[in-house]
């Protein structure tokens, strides 16, 4: 890549093929949100999904987003036996009304044969075909090479003709589709390089690869280094089997590192919402982001070691790659083991303690991490518990309540309908100062249905904190994890409760014991403390 910027092209398909992932199934009302996002991060192509495949689809393309994006309707090539007017499965694509439309079709010789049960020839003449009648409708064509690397290591001239059939008929772009995942980034970018070679202008070409060896970003950057032109995949690598290549990954990639930013321009101005955007997709998904996930996962730029952490604190370039506020990401300096003096300031500082070099509560909060660590506790997950320890060693750690005891008890019994049900009953003690007071509470929620201890010891833990109580009534946990630590009779439980309030705070808070209910107690009654203390500004 040299000389002028060359326009790369995005297309994203999370909600098509990311909705093909195990688990998940957008509504209406979510791809419509998803489109908007996509659309404000500045993709060009948006792939709402295959009009009449599944009422979810239909109903988004009959209500479609108004969007900057060209929005696109997926289908396939018309079917064996029918011509392109009169396939009802090709016209429902065309009827979605959008500007563009994607049609799959075979370039694989061994798929013709044996998937599609045809000709060689047939199958080109249906490509030219439907293709030629979606680009009569007036829309802009994409024609996805299904099985191309494949098809062109085992017969180069039929796959490549395929592309001719698909751009001599109108195409606007041909899509080579590594759709079984396994071919590796150097020879795509052979491969690719050998279509351009081969008279198929870059500047018509796309890469839609899919990540079975866990290449798909690599491959698709191998394809763009080749000269092809738009490049596909979806938010956070959704996708069937082990998912697409990640746009997430991909766009940051494109527009920060090099050869690709000094020579290609997209029409992603700022990447600054790529993370905020990332974590949505999860929220709407229900499920936990990928912490490791390059630019986007909350441990990307987190800095353990101590090594790392000091040199970071002096030069940030040390151990990043890059800016974590470019991608609307921020640093993380966590408590561990591993830790020292630098972490330790670090952390401290982030939280709005400032603590003189040399301090001697320095050396024992160290210690004490170490040596609680020892015991199963994991403060690099839960830095609010870390806080709460730092403080006490410094003398800074306000004492709003005390716990003066605690009793959990779960009954089976028969509810009104004669069903067998177990019931969770919680009673909390807490000591503000001379004031005593005593919560109950149980953990049936509207449905009958019990929700456990831990849930009854919560309701009662925040029932009545007497004049504290105002500063917790916003708060909601939003995840509770157990992990066992150790095996046998000194095995113990370790439970991470991640909170949240409607300021948009979030933070984590740990519990170690041999009883799984005295360890989430524990981390309950931490939560509540950091957020008096958030909320206070102690």
């Amino acid at each position: 890549m040299s000389g002028e910027r060359a326009r790369l092209f995005l297309y994203d398909t999370t909600l098509r093929d990311g909705q093909q992932t195990q688990g998940v199934q957008f509504s209406a009302a979510e791809k419509t949100e998803i489109a908007l996002m996509l659309d404000a991060l500045g993709v060009d192509y948006i792939e709402g999904g295959w009009p009449g495949a599944n009422p979810t689809d239909s109903d988004f393309f009959a209500a479609v987003p108004r969007t900057r994006a060209v929005m696109t309707a997926f289908g396939m090539t018309r079917r064996s036996g029918r011509s392109a007017d009169n396939d009802d499965v090709l016209a429902a694509v065309l009827d979605a009304g959008t500007a563009a439309v994607c049609l799959v079709g075979k370039s694989h010789d061994f798929h013709v044969r044996a998937a599609l049960g045809i000709t060689l020839e047939e199958n080109l003449t249906s490509i030219a075909a439907s293709v030629a009648h979606a680009a009569g409708r007036g829309r802009e064509v994409l024609f996805d090479a299904e099985h191309f690397f494949d098809g062109y290591a085992a017969n180069p001239s039929y796959a490549l003709d395929c592309l001719r059939a698909a751009l001599d008929a109108g195409a606007r772009w041909v899509v080579l589709c590594d759709t079984n995942g396994g071919t590796l980034p150097a020879r795509v970018g052979e491969i690719t390089a050998a279509v351009i070679a081969a008279g198929i202008p870059g500047d018509r070409l796309g890469i839609h690869a899919h990540d079975d060896t866990g290449n798909a970003v690599a491959c698709s950057l191998a394809a763009v280094q080749a000269g092809a032109r738009q490049v596909q995949g979806t938010l956070n690598g959704l996708g069937e089997r082990c998912g697409n290549a990640s746009l997430t990954t991909l766009i940051p990639t494109l527009l920060l590192k090099e050869p690709f930013a000094s020579n290609l321009v997209t029409g992603v101005g700022s990447v600054s919402d790529l993370t905020r955007i990332s974590r949505r997709l999860d929220e709407i998904l229900n499920r936990a982001p990928d912490r490791s996930a390059p630019y986007v996962g909350a441990s990307a730029f987190a800095h353990k070691a101590g090594l790392h952490a000091s040199a970071i604190l002096k030069a940030p370039q040390t151990y990043e790659h890059v800016d974590p506020a470019l991608v609307g990401n921020e640093r993380v300096i966590p408590m561990s083991n591993q830790a020292g003096q630098s972490n330790l300031r670090a952390r401290l500082a982030g939280a709005g303690i400032e603590v003189a070099p040399g301090d001697p509560a320095l050396a024992a909060i160290l210690t004490s991490v170490k040596e609680r660590e020892d015991q199963g506790y994991a403060y690099d997950s839960a830095q609010a518990s870390f806080e709460l320890l730092a403080r006490a060693h410094l003398e800074r750690l306000p004492r709003f309540f005390e716990i003066e005891r605690y009793r959990v008890t779960v009954e089976r019994r028969l509810n009104a309908a004669g069903r067998r049900i177990s019931v969770s009953e919680a009673v909390v003690v807490v000591r503000l100062g001379e004031e005593r007071i005593m919560s109950v509470s149980d953990s049936v929620g509207a449905s009958g249905e019990d929700a456990g201890p831990v849930n009854a010891l919560w309701r009662a833990l925040a029932k009545d904190l007497g004049r504290w109580q105002p500063a917790i009534e916003d708060m909601a946990l939003t995840d509770f994890r157990v992990r066992i630590i150790g095996a046998g009779t000194e095995a113990v439980t370790r439970v991470i409760v991640d909170s949240a309030d409607s300021r948009g705070q979030a933070w984590s808070t740990v519990g170690v014991s041999p009883n799984i209910v005295d360890a989430s107690f524990e981390a309950l009654v931490d939560a509540i403390r950091w957020k008096l203390i958030r909320d206070r500004a102690v």
